[in-house]
């Protein structure tokens, strides 16, 4: 007998789930404007930049309903509207469009907008960035346009082996972003060779989109199970390919589809185990598409089978004795169709129902004195007790609904323990809070939201009777481990998601803090010029340079503008909380950097040369340098002398080495300054008191 079985987790993912439904909604809204209502908002034309989700036969429904597709905001109608799908774009996309005056709706993917705000605050930091995956896919071209400066890409474990190569890790400190697609292997594989490269230098952050390894996970398990698996999605769709790699691997018989009409289903009625996985692009139509196909053409075959066999038994025993009616073979047959349709039944079940926090329209079917009964066209029915109805004083159930009439609700959960759906109508009545937050999105406004208790990963915070939830990465511009101090706070929020529909907000303080620091940078920006000297704090170091605070900006002091001499760490001349004046060299507001010098403090030595030193002059300095042919002696940084070995000593010098060490302080007398081809010649052996002269001079007639 014949068994199909779908992989955990199949089809639309929760970033395609989300921007598809959006723009449903906006379509529908479009498409009931009334007639003569040309300047209304809903008349605008709709643009997506680029395919909404990989799947064409989505897109072209999409497009049948009003939906353009152009490459860039500069083609789309001036003031109308624009998606930006859930793979994300660039930052400088959201300006483009503003230019056009789009009104913009953000469809990206929260998993992909969390790549984003990590490669920005890692750029902002001084650490360059490298992206795991598909420098092609548009979702790595977004992330990349989130990057302060370049953004390495590498889509293999070679392709990082050749940037290692060329030298492209070989200094300054690295994060590591995954595509939220890529296999969790390749990750892995590509992240042993940064490692290597990078040691310690590397921040690794796995942004692989949970959805996606639960969905690879599950393709994975049935395909050790399967004798068939058959992966159904868009061809250019990056995630189902991936399933099908996967299956490959561990089914020797694989099919790529992306609907029914591929299947070949002469070659699928071979099978007894069939295993089903799909894309996070792919429509659950499609899905229940391919298997109810699969699920007739092996009921099919039974059936033409069961005429074979009756056919043999007529024909072997007709002279002995009556045939009897197969009804074995009959019960099976039946038995076959039954199980085909339950898998269909369970399909569908686990496709259609709705999901906790959505809102649900339904027939009454029945009305009590304790709640009413909702037929949602699914495989349970909705049902709404009293006390999630709004009724008047002394009303009745059965007064205010009657049987037959549509009403909407809102899904509080899956399961009332009873086997249906457990509905809210009341919490739909309390929709003008959503609207506020709702336009304080839409506005980028301020909110204020109350912080009430602390959650897995965050806390929940109240804006009048809208609960949202606080990242803890979202609570504070710094780094917070635990919540208390924030509990009972009122705090300044901006609204980044809303989901009416799940009953879901979330909040952030940390971009009202951004905003508001933002704006005191842009104060102090335009505040500074190149070469102005400012006071400054040193933050942190570098192997080449060191950050310093100008006034809530930092800037970076490169180790070759420290000190007019060789520095081999910035430590050598620095420390940490140290105060020093700095000019600035250069800005570049654009990517928000600052180019600072220390050493333009102090004259270049060389300039001032002959106010110091002159030839006869007995200076002490440092062995900085030994040669085969003489000693460097540093006089003060940036201004050294030569030894020559013959000057070093009254007696014949063979080793330098024997006489001198790097580091060790001397003394000695200035033979030449040449300041053309600015060198010094020095001679310790002169600067040497007359008795050591003598001495030695004495030794060498005897």
């Amino acid at each position: 007998m014949a068994e199909i079985r779908l992989a955990d987790h199949a089809g639309f993912c929760f970033g395609v789930r989300n921007a598809l439904e959006k723009t449903e909604k906006l379509l529908d809204a479009r498409a009931k404007t009334p007639a003569g209502a040309s300047e209304s908002r809903k008349e605008r034309s709709i643009y997506s930049c680029g395919s909404l989700i990989h799947n064409r036969f989505v897109i072209e429904d999409l497009k049948t309903r009003g939906l353009q597709v152009v490459k860039a905001p500069e083609e789309a109608e001036r003031g109308s509207v624009l998606l930006i799908r859930a793979h994300g774009e660039a930052a400088d996309f959201y300006d483009r469009a503003a230019a056009r005056d789009l009104e913009l709706h953000d469809l990206t993917c929260p998993f992909v907008a969390r790549i984003h705000t990590l490669v920005r605050n890692a750029s902002e930091a001084g650490d360059r960035v490298i992206i795991a995956g598909d420098c092609k896919h548009p979702e790595v071209i977004g992330i990349r346009g989130w990057v302060l400066g370049e953004g390495l890409v590498a889509g293999s474990p070679e392709e990082a082996e050749e940037l290692g190569q060329k030298g492209a890790f070989a200094e300054g400190e690295w994060t590591a972003v995954a595509q939220t697609t890529l296999n969790q292997e390749l990750w892995d594989s590509i992240l042993d060779v940064l490692k290597r490269y990078c040691g310690g230098r590397l921040t690794v952050h796995n942004t692989i989109c949970s959805a996606t390894e639960q969905r690879q996970e599950g393709c994975r398990k049935l395909s050790e199970w399967a004798e068939l698996m058959v992966v159904i999605g868009d061809r250019e769709s990056s995630n189902t390919k991936k399933l099908y790699e996967i299956a490959k691997k561990n089914c020797k018989n694989v099919i790529f589809t992306e609907r029914k009409t591929d299947l070949p289903l002469k070659d699928i009625k071979k099978y007894s185990k069939i295993g089903v996985a799909a894309g996070a692009s792919t429509p659950e139509r499609i899905i229940k598409e391919v298997i109810s196909a699969m699920s007739e053409a092996i009921t099919e075959k039974k059936e033409l089978e069961q005429v074979e066999v009756e056919t043999v038994v007529v024909e072997d025993f007709a002279a002995e004795e009556p045939v009897k009616e197969p009804e074995v073979v009959t019960d099976a047959v039946e038995e076959e169709i039954n199980d085909m349709q339950n898998l269909m039944d369970q399909i569908e079940k686990s496709l259609r129902l709705p999901g906790r926090g959505e809102i649900v329209e339904g027939e009454i079917v029945q009305v009590t004195q304790r709640y009413v009964v909702v037929n949602l066209g699914c495989k349970k029915d909705g049902v709404i007790p009293k006390d999630e109805l709004t009724l008047e004083d002394g009303q009745e159930l059965t007064e205010a609904f009657k049987e037959g009439d549509t009403i909407q609700a809102k899904v509080l959960k899956t399961d009332d323990g009873d086997g249906n759906i457990l509905l809210s109508k009341k919490k739909l009545e309390v929709n003008e809070h959503w609207d506020e937050i709702t336009v304080a999105l839409d506005n980028k406004e301020v909110v204020n939201a109350k912080v009430v208790k602390e959650v897995k990963g965050g806390v929940i915070a109240v804006y009048k009777e809208v609960s949202g939830f606080i990242p803890m990465s979202q609570l504070s511009d710094r780094y917070v481990e635990k919540a208390d101090e924030f509990i009972g706070k009122v705090l300044p929020v901006k609204v980044t998601r809303v989901d009416q529909k799940r009953n879901k907000a979330v909040f952030s303080h940390k971009a009202y803090l951004e905003e508001e620091k933002k704006k005191r940078l842009q104060e102090i920006w335009e505040s500074l010029q190149v070469g102005d000297v400012v006071e400054g704090t040193v933050m942190r170091f570098t192997d080449y340079g060191a950050f310093v605070d100008i006034g809530g900006i930092d800037g970076l002091l490169h180790i070759s503008e420290i000190s007019w001499g060789k520095l081999k760490h910035p430590q050598e001349a620095l420390t940490i909380g140290q105060q020093i004046p700095v000019k600035i060299l250069s800005m570049n507001s654009e990517k928000g950097k600052i180019s600072l010098g220390l050493k333009q403090n102090r004259p270049e030595p060389w300039s001032v040369i002959d106010e110091k030193y002159q030839a006869g002059q007995v200076i002490e300095g440092k062995v900085v340098q030994i040669k085969e042919y003489g000693a460097f002696v540093e006089l003060e940084p940036g201004l050294d002398g030569l030894v020559h070995i013959s000057e070093i000593a009254f007696k014949r010098v063979t080793n330098i080495n024997d006489e001198l060490t790097i580091g060790q302080n001397v003394q000695a007398e200035i033979l030449e300054i040449d300041k053309e081809r600015k060198r010094i010649s020095l001679s310790i052996k002169k600067a040497l008191p007359a008795e050591a002269a003598e001495e030695v001079a004495e030794a060498v007639e005897e």
